[in-house]
Parts: C-alpha cells; sequence; structure tokens
C-alpha cells in the first residue's frame, strides 16, 4: 500500500528504518497489513529517511487536520488552502 492510501489516526505509530538496511524483516514478516510505501522512480535506490519521515507524516497530519499546528484548524473541515 501506498503511503497515501492509509486512514491515519490520532495515536498511530509510524517507524522508520536505517536508510542502508530498512525495518527489522520480522518486524515486517509480521505484521504485513501495517507496512506502506512511498512510490518512486525505479531508478532511484532509495530515499534520505529524514524526507521519508517527512513525506509521510505530513500526509498523516494533513488527513487529520493539522492538529496543534494550525490555529481553529483542530478537528475542522480542512481549509481550501491545504
Amino acid at each position: 500500500r501506498s503511503y497515501h492510501e492509509v486512514a491515519y489516526r490520532d495515536g498511530d505509530y509510524i517507524l522508520f528504518g536505517a536508510e542502508s538496511r530498512g525495518l527489522p524483516k520480522e518486524l515486517l514478516w509480521s505484521n504485513p497489513d501495517a507496512t506502506i510505501r512511498i512510490p518512486m522512480a525505479s531508478q532511484c535506490r532509495s530515499l534520505n529517511v529524514a524526507n521519508s519521515a517527512a513525506i509521510v507524516l505530513y500526509e498523516a497530519l494533513r488527513q487529520l487536520h493539522f492538529p496543534k499546528l494550525v490555529p481553529g484548524m483542530d478537528r475542522q473541515e480542512p481549509h481550501e488552502d491545504y
């Protein structure tokens, strides 16, 4: 599943693995329904873990309407500019 196809909820944990080896295979195999991907061009080997975290966390915050980040946006419909 792609990172934007997930319905993020308040209280979710998002884990990121090391750039060189990712998350432990045992963790991935024991949680196949909780594994997400960031689509990227086939000629790219990997994304920097900080950039990956920013991409996924921004999507999670967007779905949660940017709680505590945008005054007046908590638990409301997103503003048309977002």
